[in-house]
Formats: structure tokens, sequence, C-alpha cells
């Protein structure tokens, strides 16, 4: 029996139960609803049924511009696989203080504005910007060259903004493996590379597969980079939804549109977990 006067123990106003009910709420309603809504509205809008994905898979340009997205989507996340390996392997083998210098480096630019840091490699990339002025200074080129505008500028903006998605996954795998192995690889006769492509790289295989899709995915519907870096030949099919939605006001075109790119996402998704493991990653 309590003793009188004792304070009574305070139950938890919300508990682990209600605030994970709370997520699930807001989730359904700021992403499955208008998501649903969206799908339903490419079906419904006049004339109904599969017009407006008749019309979006029958054409040619359409179609092009969707290859485009993937193209682009795939460069993307190559280019910041060669450069994000041995970005997160340097991270995991520096001091700590370097580890922390290289940290602030990777996330620094995730605290600036998307559009910020687009406009600023405009200006970096333009013909009278700082690439181009430096290497005619230097006698490597004698006109400039065409880096904005066009595939080149819009795989340099997107690859430098996805880079923290690569190299984090990559990271936190790498720091859980054990060194000891590779260099028990070594010292049983295998050459630095052969030890490092036989054992570490199998190892580190998860956090890299994980960051390629992370940025697979996200590089699929980018909209701002590709719409102030590139032209009409490097259009993605998020710029066409945008028109659709805003300017040409085809909600039903536009809503088929993006239930495609979703659909196509959904499958890249399942593949790659079925692939490689990744839903199983994921829950450790």
């Amino acid at each position: 029996m309590a003793r009188a006067g004792a304070p009574r123990a305070r139950r938890p106003v919300l508990g682990a139960s209600s605030l994970s009910l709370l997520g699930l709420v807001f989730v359904v309603l700021a992403f499955v609803v208008p998501l649903v809504l969206i799908m339903l509205r490419s079906f419904t809008e006049a004339p109904g049924g599969l017009h407006w994905y008749g019309t979006f898979l029958g054409s040619e340009g359409y179609l092009r511009v969707l290859g485009t997205t993937f193209e682009v989507a795939v460069l993307t996340t190559l280019a910041c696989l060669v450069l994000g390996l041995p970005f997160a392997w340097c991270m995991t083998i520096a001091s700590p203080r370097l580890r922390t210098l290289l940290t602030i480096a990777l996330m620094l630019p995730l605290w600036t504005s998307l559009l910020v840091r687009t406009y600023a490699w405009l200006v970096i990339l333009s013909p009278k910007g700082l690439v181009n002025s430096m290497l005619m200074n230097i006698g490597l080129i004698g006109e400039p060259l065409k880096l904005v505008h066009n595939s080149t500028g819009v795989l340099i903006g997107m690859t430098q903004i996805m880079l923290p998605m690569m190299v984090l996954p990559m990271y936190a795998v790498m720091r859980s493996v054990d060194m000891r192995l590779v260099s028990a690889a070594q010292s049983l006769g295998a050459r630095p590379a052969v030890a490092f492509y036989t054992v570490y790289l199998p190892l580190v295989m998860p956090g890299i597969m994980v960051g390629a899709v992370i940025v697979f995915i996200v590089s699929l519907g980018f909209f701002v980079t590709p719409q102030i870096l590139g032209n009409a030949q490097s259009t993605m099919l998020a710029q066409i939804i945008e028109q659709q939605f805003s300017k040409l006001l085809n909600w039903g075109l536009g809503s088929a549109m993006s239930t495609v790119l979703l659909v196509l996402t959904l499958v890249v998704l399942a593949v790659a977990a079925k692939t490689f493991g990744i839903g199983r990653l994921l829950r450790r």
C-alpha cells in the first residue's frame, strides 16, 4: 500500500504506441493520401480510363525524356560511387580530428539551400566562370568549355548534391569492418589490391548498395538542378510533370506521368531489395 502523501508516479502523456500512431497518421495524410489522389486522377480526369497513360507511353518524346531521366540517375549514382568510395575510406582510416574535418566538409553543403548551390554551380561552370578562367589562364584550353546548359552541368550539380547520401551509408558500414581480416589476407600472400577486392569490398558492399539505391531513387525526381543547369536535351521527367501541373493545367497527363514514375521507382527499389538484401540491412 502506498504511503499517504507519497507522490504518485505519473504516466507518460503519450506512450510509444500513441507516438507511433501519430507518426503513422502523419505519413498517411502527408504522403499516402496525396499519392492515392494523384493516381485516381490519372484514371478519372476526362476522358478517363487509360487515355492519359496511352498519351504518355505512346509519345516518342515523352519516352525519350523518361529514358533521359533514368540515364542521368544512373550516371549520377556511378559518379557518386567513384567519388564517394575513396572519401568514405579516408574518413574510416583518418585521425579523429581529420575525420571531423572531412565530415564537416561533407555535410556543410547540406546546410545551404539547394537553389543557392545550383546557382553557384551555374556561376562556377559558366563560360566566364572560375573553371574555364583557370583552365584558360594555365593554357590547357584555348576557348571556354561548355559545362552548363547541357547534361554535363546537370551531372556535376546532381553529383555534388547527392554525394553525402552515398558516402554516409558506406562510412557507416566501413566503420564496422574488422581491418584485421584484410591484414590476414595480406599476411597469407594477397597483394593489397587483391585483399581489397576479395576481402574488404564484399564486406562493405551492403553500404555501397544502400547508398546507390538512395542516390538513384532520389535522382529520378530531381527538378531544380536540371531546370537551371540543363537544356532541352537533358530534360527530366520531373520537369515535364511540373509543366503539366502548373503551366498547362493538364492534371490527367501529369498524374499519369507521376504514377508511372512512382511505379518504376518502386520496382527498382523492390528489385534492389530482393537482389542485394537491402531490406535485411535496413532492419538491422
